[in-house]
């Protein structure tokens, strides 16, 4: 394997090394910026590299898009190490030995080009004609190496199956579960010879509660199961739910919070169920949101000229990936995580479908769609593997019958009550109502894909209809009194246009003539309560409800024409063109509905506050930079509009997580389910967690850093990282001092081999920084809320867990009226107690994990404590005796040294 005898460059925190004729050498950040610009040089991830040179223009030949366009839907961490591992190389020692390996692992790439066995090699040298034009930077070393094939090649369109209508199922049948056959199910799902796990079989044997026939209509059988972190309560909740789905011929669905859960869920699926049928259909289908999946006549579009420069070379390199996806999926799914931040720009976002612009029978890829392949899998699937915002806005919308089933369960169960309060959410705000302009009138400027407007998505309605196009036309007319570009500057230099822009300019005074911060939250989000609002407000809030009235009747006389066209279709109207005229009458409804939230939320200004609701006004902003104004309103609880529309129709729900319930209380836990308004008491059970806390983990309170001395903050990160020779992961609760800390310790660690990397500051998606942390026990990675329950990272590569302090809730409007309800200082303290417990569950993932977690918090409540799994060693300590107990451990000594942890509480 020949290296490629090209120049590279390798930059971290701990300096800059550049390989010129085969030697290295150290170089200055300057030095490196001046060689990358006067040729291109090898490197690995620009846009990380670019960061750490300070030089936001470094382009040259990266390694990772190489990577994309050779092993597509292949994953790889982006660092050497994870290039090397890929690729059979030999990992680098060190930094100084990156470069080198950046040439051998080119050399490697280009000659699986030129391999007979390459596996991905259809659709390459047509991808590559169109990259040659575009001048991307590895066309000129691929155009010798991919020999033009003999016969045309079937390339993505082509080469994708379409997928086939099948029967509507019939309903499950009623049964009821053996035990015994459950437990039996469970043995096989866990393997011959596996341990046994005592919490796991009592777990699968109470989850059978929730999948018998439930006894009256409106109230199903819902179980709430706590269990501790390695119960398995996966395959605890899988045993019942393939015997059921296996013998009532129905379907389970199983929904999730994060993606790296949905992840493991499609692995443990396996051991239950085959990756096809005999008949070659899926017993288990990964579904989400639309705008998760690749839009084809988007990427159609991007290809024949929709996208330019850099963008235009993403497209392809998308396109080389859909043509070898499993399922379409580009956030989350199969497509790198890190091939959107390469080109740092919002490439991928633009080739799903966020704004609901499709055309259904009407586009030529209907048949191959990903997005309606999933949906009519999803209808015969078994096990359909889902998120909680999926199953809440289907059951809400009431389009997708398949999607709204009879047996589900919460895993990440603490989190319904999170995702039920967004999906039931409104939100009046420039950036909703600009997006409603655009998705009935079209994009104001020349664009050179295919946004277009209702009109033009309805072309043969405005044809043939009369009525239609009148209400469409009515539509166009009215929409132009939403915000349009330049809304934003518009207000802020006080001359709105329109109802609207009006609105929001009023929102945006008063926000900022109540705001009482002093300038203490100078580049943060501001807002107030939407009550005591004066006649000229609660004036121009009823012209702007007037207007958004306007909208929605024409929109509602659209949707009245388009179902009598549906039921009485004229001679002109094919199956592809009724399906397409029912998939705009349910993105018809779905905007009527959002408007009239808007109106109600409108017409209730001014008057008596409604108990059930709270309402706001805010000016979001992030650094210095005003981005979106708006009235937004929430349920008090979420959970009973969850209760309507999500567990009244249902059958059996399990609720399930490691956090569910607050110590011992299921109080919160019942209260939190929604099961009190629909009238329904749950069925309880909890199994704890079979790990010897007392042995393999030590909570330590550092008493000694003060709060908001961010230097001294710094230093106890890189010491604590220092001491523990990486393995950590550092939670914050503000983006401000996390990037603070990053921006002190990085280069220092760095020197000391041991890598960081952080949210907010490196330029990678989140799932990738967490891939990159898990590949390398050395490094450590920052972050905040989504690093807190979202990871998953058992071993070695996670020893040390620190909190720069307690999570106190933040005090939003919202949160007061919560917390006014909930019961004040007891609503707050189960709130923390659950988010410690969390975090802490990040420490201790398998039975041979160890480690520490660590709060820096002079004044630790000792009422959170409980937070903690029982017989956990908490001391309250310095950091110098933190520092000794974190190295002791790292370096094998005993964290039961001297006198025995006692636990406070």
């Amino acid at each position: 394997m020949a290296a490629l005898p090209i120049s590279a460059l390798h930059a971290s925190h701990g300096g800059c090394w550049l390989r010129e004729a085969d030697t290295t050498r150290i170089v200055s950040k300057g030095e490196a910026v001046m060689a990358a610009a006067d040729t291109p040089l090898l490197i690995l991830n620009a846009p990380l590299v670019a960061t750490r040179l300070g030089y936001p223009d470094l382009s040259g030949l990266d390694l990772l898009e190489l990577f994309a366009f050779v092993h597509p839907a292949r994953f790889v961490v982006p660092t050497p190490k994870g290039l090397a591992h890929a690729l059979g190389l030999s990992e680098p020692a060190g930094d100084a030995d990156v470069p080198a390996l950046l040439q051998q692992a080119a050399g490697a790439l280009l000659e699986t080009c030129e391999s007979a066995d390459w596996p991905e090699r259809e659709g390459a040298w047509t991808a590559l004609q169109s990259l040659v034009r575009m001048r991307w930077p590895w066309a000129t070393l691929l155009t010798g190496r991919i020999a033009k094939p003999q016969r045309a090649e079937r390339w993505l369109f082509s080469r994708l199956p379409e997928w086939e209508e099948s029967p509507d199922l019939p309903q499950p049948r009623q049964i009821f579960l053996d035990k015994d056959d459950v437990l039996r199910r469970l043995e096989d799902l866990t393997g011959t010879g596996a341990e046994q796990r005592p919490g796991q079989r009592a777990y699968a044997s109470e989850a059978t509660f929730a999948f018998e026939p439930r006894e009256t209509s409106g109230h199903p059988r819902l179980l709430l199961a706590q269990a501790g972190t390695g119960i398995g309560k996966t395959l605890g909740y899988l045993a019942p739910a393939s015997l059921w789905s296996g013998q009532a011929g129905g379907t389970v669905w199983v929904s999730t919070y994060t993606k790296a859960l949905q992840r493991q869920l499609r692995h443990e699926s396996r051991r239950a169920w085959p990756e096809r049928r005999a008949d070659g259909s899926q017993p288990v289908v990964v579904r989400k949101g639309r705008e998760n999946y690749l839009c084809l006549l988007n990427l159609e579009d991007a290809l024949q000229g929709g996208f330019a420069g850099r963008a235009a070379i993403l497209a392809q390199l998308v396109a080389r990936w859909a043509a070898y996806s499993r399922d379409g999926d580009m956030i989350g799914g199969d497509l790198p995580g890190w091939l959107g931040t390469l080109f740092r720009q919002r490439g991928i976002t633009s080739l799903t479908d966020r704004r609901g612009e499709c055309v259904y029978a009407g586009c030529p890829h209907y048949r191959k769609c990903f997005i309606e392949r999933a949906s009519r899998a999803s209808a015969g699937a078994d096990l359909v593997i889902a998120n909680h915002a999926l199953v809440m806005v289907n059951a809400a919308r009431g389009r997708d019958v398949a999607a709204r089933p009879t047996r589900i369960v919460f895993d990440e169960g603490h989190h319904v009550f999170d995702a039920a309060d967004s999906t039931f959410a409104a939100a009046l705000s420039g950036t909703e109502t600009i997006e409603l302009r655009r998705w009935v009138i079209g994009p104001e400027k020349t664009s050179r894909g295919r946004r277009r407007g209702l009109s033009a998505r309805l072309a043969d309605i405005v044809s043939y209809d009369e009525a239609g196009s009148k209400a469409i036309a009515a539509a166009r007319a009215a929409a132009e009194a939403m915000p349009g570009d330049g809304w934003m500057q518009r207000i802020v230099e006080g001359a709105p246009w329109g109802p609207l822009e009006e609105l929001l300019a009023a929102v945006r005074a008063t926000v900022y003539a109540r705001d009482e911060s002093g300038g203490q939250e100078a580049g943060y989000g501001l807002e107030t309560e939407a009550a005591g609002l004066d006649g000229a407000f609660i004036e121009i809030a009823q012209a702007a409800r007037e207007a958004l009235a306007d909208l929605r009747q024409p929109l509602i006389r659209l949707g009245v024409r388009l179902e009598a066209l549906l039921e009485d279709p004229p001679d002109w109207l094919d199956g592809p063109g009724r399906a397409r005229l029912e998939g705009a009458r349910h993105s018809l409804s779905w905007r009527i509905d959002t408007l009239a939230g808007w109106e109600a939320l409108l017409e209730r200004l001014g008057g008596p506050a409604d108990p059930e609701y709270v309402d706001w006004l805010a000016v979001d902003r992030s650094e210095a930079r005003e981005f979106d104004i708006g009235i937004h309103r929430r349920w008090l609880d979420p959970m009973k509009p969850f209760a309507k529309v999500v567990l009244e129709p249902a059958h059996g729900v399990i609720m399930t997580s490691a956090t569910l319930r607050d110590g011992e209380d299921w109080g919160k836990a019942v209260a939190r389910s929604g099961a009190g308004h629909i009238g329904v008491m749950p069925h309880l059970t909890a199994q704890d967690s079979p790990f010897d806390y007392a042995t393999q983990a030590e909570v330590l309170i550092v008493t000694d850093v003060p709060r908001g001395d961010i230097p001294a903050l710094a230093a106890a990160y890189a010491r604590l990282i220092e001491a523990s020779g990486g393995g950590a992961l550092g939670l914050f609760t503000a983006i401000r001092r996390l990037r603070a800390v990053h921006g002190r310790i990085a280069d220092r660690l760095a020197r000391a081999g041991l890598p960081l990397y952080a949210q907010h500051v490196d330029p990678i998606d989140t799932g990738t920084l967490v891939d990159i942390f898990r590949d390398d026990p050395a490094a450590s990675l920052l972050g905040t809320d989504a690093l807190r329950d979202g990871v998953d990272v058992p071993g070695h590569s996670l020893r040390l867990v620190v909190m720069e302090q307690v999570p106190w809730p933040r005090p939003s409007i919202l949160h007061r009226a919560r917390r006014l309800a909930g019961g004040g200082s007891a609503y707050d303290d189960s709130l923390i107690r659950a988010r410690l417990a969390q975090a802490f569950g990040r420490l201790i993932r398998s039975r041979e994990d160890h480690g520490h977690f660590v709060v820096l918090s002079s004044a630790f409540p000792s009422r959170l404590l409980t937070a903690f799994p029982a017989g956990t060693p908490i001391r309250r300590i310095s950091l110098e005796e933190a520092l000794h107990r974190v190295a002791g451990h790292a370096s094998g000594e005993s964290k039961h040294e001297g006198e025995a942890a006692r636990p406070l509480f």
